[in-house]
């Protein structure tokens, strides 16, 4: 086993087999919007809901190390954006490989958005990642939606498949992709893909009920697991909303653990 299975495994429940990975890197790309100062007390409640994993930007990573728990992975996002570029949709890297080795990454997270001028940059981008991520023992986890001027529904089954296709074929260890409303189109590409698929969780402000059912059916169509941040962070209980999804993501086990 070299060092990326190494490290991927540890990114999933041992007895569930699946990852819950909490993403609080929104704060580049929206700016100081609700629920982003509630994040130290945030990664001090995580080694109690079950969460394998947090991704940060490189600041934060350096910022709260102290208080991000030794036993998390800590996956450091390479690639950032804002809402406020033209187009919002861009994504270029402000993080080396290197650089989140010094920080104490177990894993690199990179976006990706297809379906736009500029998708072949950040295509070519994840490749290189990924090519020097592998070479020093880490795993990627690539998030890919589907955004850009010829995009009419990122949630369309077809570009949603299209997203993890990509993931399996251009070198990531994990992608993460928006649940499109269409179990069996989504469950053929999740059955046909090599490396596990995440769900993310959507825009914040849908009813955390229809959030969770979506995660649901993610898994039942056989992703290993979810991506989620706002439906965390910017709720009225973080906590208690991570425990709502670490109980959708290991709920074979989750008792078992109590």
């Amino acid at each position: 086993m070299n060092g990326v299975s190494r490290r991927l495994a540890r990114l999933f429940d041992p007895e569930s087999r699946n990852s819950l990975i909490l993403a609080l890197d929104h704060g580049a790309n929206e700016g100081m919007i609700p629920g982003l100062g509630g994040i130290p007390d945030i990664l001090r409640a995580m080694p109690k809901h079950r969460v394998q994993g947090v991704i940060l930007n490189k600041g934060l990573a350096r910022h709260y190390s102290d208080i991000v728990p030794v036993d998390a992975n800590l996956i450091i996002q390479l690639n950032a954006g804002t809402r406020h570029g033209s187009p919002t949709y861009n994504k270029s890297i402000v993080c080396s490989v290197q650089e989140a080795l010094r920080l104490g990454a177990d894993a690199v997270s990179v976006h990706v958005n297809i379906g736009n001028e500029l998708e072949d940059r950040m295509l070519a981008e994840m490749g290189e990642v990924t090519d020097e991520a592998q070479q020093n023992g880490l795993p990627v986890l690539a998030t890919v939606f589907a955004r850009g001027a010829s995009v009419v529904n990122e949630h369309d089954p077809s570009l949603v498949a299209h997203c993890i296709r990509i993931g399996a074929e251009l070198g990531p260890d994990i992608v993460a992709v928006p649940y499109p409303h269409n179990g069996g189109t989504f469950a053929d590409a999740v059955k046909a893909s090599p490396i596990p698929v995440l769900v993310t969780g959507g825009p914040f402000g849908q009813d955390m009920g229809g959030t969770l059912s979506n995660i649901s059916r993610g898994l039942e169509s056989g992703c290993r697991g979810c991506c989620i941040g706002r439906n965390i962070f910017q709720t009225e209980n973080p906590a208690e909303s991570m425990a709502e999804f670490a109980k959708i993501t290991h709920k074979n086990t989750i008792n078992s653990q109590e």
